[in-house]
């Protein structure tokens, strides 16, 4: 669904995005742009990634973080910053801050992830853990900046930091002049703002796609509402788009220049980290994945040559093992049955020569004998299977069935 809103000019212009180009010379990389043959062959037509994930710190955060410190007066830079955020942001601002020699401190969920935390250390800032949500976590680096001075750097609402994630754009139209589609995820908005503002001002054929998980998506409401409106509880496994109310400075220029907004479902973006994974070897976030997820899910939609934007590989090796699991079920490469058999010797042996003659590979087996709902000679046995897809699965499910065994859905 498209959405466009009648507004004055943006207050970030291409001017805006070209100085912050200059001030991130040596900084932030030209990071690559890497062809995706699977995907170029559902859309019928070239699809590249911009490897945001392969990004200093992991993402594209870098950018206006440095663009936002670097453009501080000297008495605000003495005074230190202080930002908010669970992983990608405080990563950014904690090396933009010790390049530009720039005390800073990081608040952070008592929940964060230990790698980010670690990582954000290591950059040098001061980390301080407060809340268990990033809402609570904001409200206390804000408290922070006005008991001390500090001046409080926000991930998307200035447009300092929306001209420094531009840069991507300017990247891309230098990378893939041809580029007739740029999809990109969207929580706050600024990435997605910066890169409209550089695109459209050069190539105002390109067509940008935002992209938002299903139970995080605040833009389709507020666009429609023509004002910034909050998504009550967001849930998603993609922590860099879980945002629930777009940026004020963002959001007039997403709706002025963005000519599309879309949704994806858990499965979807399980599905696409999981793609990126296997077929491209690249480590990407959930949100990074989002773009992905939206051309997987419908790839007609998308006129190429398609530029998806990976933006982040910041991921916890734990939430990575089980988002694969869900993409593999997702894809009907994993499979769980529950049945139940006689409690007898050999029982169990005969069930796994079923499922040997199917060629499914068992994961895992769980035995229960004790619940009040089984006879007493029946056992329920729970099997975790690897299977190679639908068809594999619909054929495992049959032979099961053939074989006399009740599979209990």
């Amino acid at each position: 669904m498209s959405y466009r809103t009648a507004h004055p000019l943006p207050p970030v212009t291409l001017d805006d995005v070209r100085g912050a180009q200059k001030m991130l010379s040596g900084v932030a990389r030209m990071t690559a742009m890497e062809g995706s043959r699977h995907l170029s062959g559902l859309v019928g037509a070239p699809v590249h990634f911009k490897c945001e994930n392969l990004q200093r710190t992991g993402s594209f955060k870098l950018r206006g973080a440095y663009v936002r410190i670097a453009g501080l007066l000297p008495e605000e830079r003495a005074a230190g910053v202080v930002a908010a955020s669970a992983g990608n942001h405080a990563q950014g601002v904690a090396l933009a801050s010790s390049l530009l020699g720039v005390r800073s401190t990081v608040f952070m969920p008592s929940g964060a992830p230990l790698p980010k935390v670690a990582a954000t250390m290591h950059y040098g800032a001061e980390v301080r853990t407060h809340g268990t949500v990033v809402d609570e976590t904001l409200a206390a680096a804000q408290e922070y900046a006005a008991e001390t001075g500090a001046v409080f750097i926000h991930p998307f609402d200035h447009p300092d930091i929306i001209a420094g994630q531009g840069t991507v754009g300017l990247e891309i139209l230098e990378q893939c002049p041809e580029v007739r589609t740029i999809v990109v995820g969207i929580g706050g908005g600024g990435l997605a703002a910066g890169i409209a503002v550089a695109v459209k001002a050069l190539r105002p054929d390109v067509r940008i796609v935002g992209v938002q998980a299903a139970g995080a998506a605040a833009y389709p409401p507020s666009l429609a509402a023509g004002r910034p409106v909050s998504f009550e509880n967001p849930a998603t496994m993609a922590d860099g788009i879980k945002v629930g109310r777009p940026g004020d400075v963002p959001f007039r220029i997403i709706g002025d220049l963005v000519d599309e907004i879309r949704t994806v479902s858990e499965d979807a973006l399980s599905s696409a980290l999981l793609l990126c994974l296997e077929r491209a070897k690249l480590v990407v976030e959930p949100a990074g994945a989002s773009p992905v997820a939206a051309i997987m899910s419908e790839p007609d939609a998308f006129e190429g040559p398609v530029v998806a934007l990976l933006s982040g590989g910041n991921v916890d090796p734990l939430l990575m093992q089980r988002i694969l699991w869900h993409g593999m079920a997702a894809n009907g490469r994993y499979l769980a049955v529950t049945l139940r058999l006689t409690d007898r010797p050999g029982a169990l042996a005969t069930l796994l020569g079923v499922l040997s003659v199917v060629d499914a590979n068992v994961l895992d087996v769980s035995h229960v004998r004790t619940d009040p709902r089984l006879g007493l000679t029946e056992v329920e046995v729970e099997l975790h299977l690897e299977t190679k897809g639908p068809e594999h699965c619909a054929e495992v499910n049959s032979a099961l069935r053939r074989a006399g065994y009740t599979v209990i859905d």
